[in-house]
């Protein structure tokens, strides 16, 4: 649905909505025949929840598509990924309250391991503590590029970012990271003519990390991907008349959040602190997006019963949310990262929309299974979320005469 369309629709209410997003919740059997991840946890709570509501698989970007994090977020903000398209670059100085001008450069990057014939072993590095990747940016900083500034920051564990400014910049670059190991990192490639002395710089800066970092263990590489500049879009409370906030603990999806106008709230670490936060500025908001990250990281290790674990945490907390009496909760995940495949996939979402005018469709159960055959359907588009989630707050009129 167009988002012009929507901002014409808009009324105005006193009703709240929380975005509950269990990132990476879709799996697959670890066996054939056997169950999910979700299907295998106890989840009485979101069972409940199921039964009261509407139920359905949403598809996050496009059938058979895998999505990063950054396009099948702004999906489930009702935004097109395929017309709304941005870089983990952005996204991640955004997360970390970078002051990104317009013509800056960023991109996304990992402290990595190579071997010492220059083949990636490990692309995270062991998920290195934040304190070790700052020790490391220190570093990283003293490199000296001519003609323009460089910033390298934390983001957080593995993750940094890197900061190009200067005149004649382009992120049209290709990404370093080959997202696979056994292989080499890629070059840095300009995908037009302007970004060739991007790319040649960027190029400069991977081989000065690479001679810093040479006895560094486990991370002596860095890994680019997401170049990106920032791009100027319509507001979500523009487009649903909502006031936003986001309550999540990683930059990356604090940032894509702030990207179409949410307030990004601090939060402490554990899910407990998210639920605090929730409930302490619940007065301050209309619409709030709640993110579980190690849901997916969980998914990512290919550790089945981790990720069947922290969904079932997820799940013992939901009645103090649900105490808070939002007057609509939409509970689902960005995308599919079932542990057998240790990655993000293609695979649909289970979903769930609860509200005191939802139509409630027979699903008594939170599980990809019976989710596909409930109201919502077996592939709703994850854009078609938040409107309904605001036509069922009551904050959409009617349409036509």
């Amino acid at each position: 649905m167009k988002l012009e369309f929507v901002r014409e629709l808009v009324a105005s209410e006193k009703t709240k909505i929380v975005l509950l997003v269990l990132d990476g919740l879709g799996g697959l059997p670890r066996v054939a025949g056997g169950l999910t991840e979700l299907e295998t946890a106890h989840t009485p709570n979101l069972d409940d929840l199921a039964a009261r509501g509407i139920c359905g698989l949403h598809q996050p970007v496009g059938f058979g598509i895998t999505p990063g994090s950054g396009p099948s977020h702004l999906a489930l903000f009702g935004y097109d990924p395929f017309e709304y398209q941005v870089g983990r670059g952005v996204l991640s100085a955004l997360g970390i309250g970078f002051e990104l001008r317009p013509l800056d450069v960023a991109a996304r990057g990992n402290f990595s391991l190579v071997d010492e014939q220059g083949l990636i072993v490990d692309r995270r590095a062991g998920r290195i503590p934040s304190a070790k990747n700052e020790e490391l940016c220190a570093l990283l900083r003293r490199i000296d590029l001519p003609g323009v500034e460089l910033w390298v920051e934390t983001v957080k564990e593995y993750r940094l970012l890197l900061v190009l400014r200067g005149e004649g910049l382009s992120p049209e670059v290709e990404d370093t990271d080959p997202q696979a190991v056994g292989v080499r990192p890629l070059e840095p490639v300009a995908n037009a003519p302007q970004a060739k002395e991007t790319a040649r710089l960027v190029g400069q800066f991977l081989d000065r990390a690479g001679a810093i970092l040479v006895d560094h263990h486990p991370a002596n590489m860095v890994l680019l991907r997401g170049f990106s500049s920032r791009p100027r879009w319509p507001s979500f409370q523009d487009v649903f008349g909502l006031k936003a906030a986001a309550i999540a603990s990683y930059p990356m999806y604090r940032g894509v959040a702030q990207l179409v106008g949410m307030e990004a709230l601090e939060t402490g670490p554990t899910l407990r602190d998210r639920f605090d936060t929730l409930r302490a500025r619940w007065e301050d908001y209309d619409f709030f997006f709640l993110h579980v990250k190690r849901i997916d990281s969980a998914g990512e290790d290919g550790d089945f019963e981790r990720k069947v674990g922290l969904i079932e945490e997820v799940d013992g907390l939901l009645p103090d949310l649900l105490d808070m009496r939002p007057d609509v909760l939409l509970v689902t995940g960005d995308h599919s990262t079932p542990a057998r495949l240790r990655s993000h996939s293609w695979h649909p979402v289970p979903t769930i929309l609860w509200s005191e005018h939802c139509r409630p469709d027979g699903v008594d159960r939170f599980g990809e299974r019976a989710c596909i055959g409930g109201g919502l359907g077996p592939r709703i588009p994850a854009t078609e979320l938040m409107p309904l989630a605001v036509a069922n707050a009551l904050r959409l009129s009617k349409f036509g005469a």
